[in-house]
């Protein structure tokens, strides 16, 4: 079989390969195993199938979504600016029409991703656009067989003025997430969980695995507060999630409820 591009059924995470053997990420303990067995769908069979939408969630923030949903069903975010547009987290796939739009926007000049839960298509984006700039953090390298890293880093790295990523650790150990100091937005991986009815954010929470519950260290959930306690924000958004309700006020009392017990996984209502 030739070497070409094939997504896990079950989580979506997308590998080059000639034919997976396993996923990384389904095998790994913060995700659960597909109960069937493994599936892998080559990119020409996802293309067949799925579609997606973009909408401009804020004025130059665009978030871009596969339909219907591919594995996790990520979401994936594009900052459109005058200095160069710069995409971070990817959605599952990206249709023609989806491309065509990111090109009509003005293209990527830089891409970066938090952890591989929010890798995506991020493949697709390399290849199409080609930015100069494809930056995740040293520790996660080990995920990112699907697409070449121009620029690993350590603690920080400016991805543009005004957006700096951060390495925060926790949820995965090269988790990063993303400060926009000009729009006062973090794009913090999953450090944070958010629950939502019909958009409006209802709960906070913070994991170590979510699909099974496993709960952050005092560690973890320290250095947490250490990166984010600096920087200015008022609003959160995950790799699903866009979350306008919660600024840096509400995520420092979520590590600090987190911090005054013993680690448990607690839902913090807003």
């Amino acid at each position: 079989m030739p070497l070409s591009w094939f997504a896990c059924a079950n989580c979506g995470f997308w590998q080059h390969h000639f034919a997976p053997p396993d996923c990384p990420v389904c095998t790994d303990v913060r995700n659960d195993l597909p109960e069937d067995g493994w599936h892998f769908l080559s990119e020409d069979e996802v293309r067949e199938t799925h579609s997606g939408a973009a909408e401009e969630v804020a004025p130059g923030l665009w978030a871009f979504t596969t339909t219907p949903h591919l594995g996790l069903g990520g979401t994936g975010w594009l900052m459109v600016r005058e200095e160069g547009n710069v995409a971070f987290e990817a959605a599952p796939f990206y249709s023609q029409a989806m491309l065509d739009q990111i090109r009509e926007l003005g293209g990527i000049t830089a891409l970066a991703a938090s952890h591989a839960h929010g890798y995506g298509a991020l493949f697709q984006l390399q290849r199409e656009f080609e930015p100069p700039v494809v930056a995740i953090q040293k520790d996660d390298l080990q995920l990112t067989k699907a697409f070449r890293v121009t620029a690993p880093y350590d603690a920080t790295l400016d991805l543009a003025p005004g957006l700096t990523l951060h390495h925060v650790g926790g949820h995965y150990e090269g988790q990063a997430c993303l400060h926009d100091a000009t729009e006062k937005r973090l794009f913090c991986g999953d450090m944070f969980k958010v629950d939502q009815i019909e958009g409006r954010s209802t709960h906070v929470s913070s994991h170590k695995a979510f699909h099974k519950d496993i709960p952050l260290t005092h560690g973890e959930l320290a250095h947490y507060r250490e990166v984010i306690a600096p920087l200015d924000f008022d609003a959160v958004l995950t790799p699903f999630e866009y979350a306008p309700e919660i600024g840096r006020d509400t995520a420092l009392a979520v590590l600090d409820e987190a911090l005054s017990r013993p680690p448990q996984v607690r839902r913090y209502a807003l």
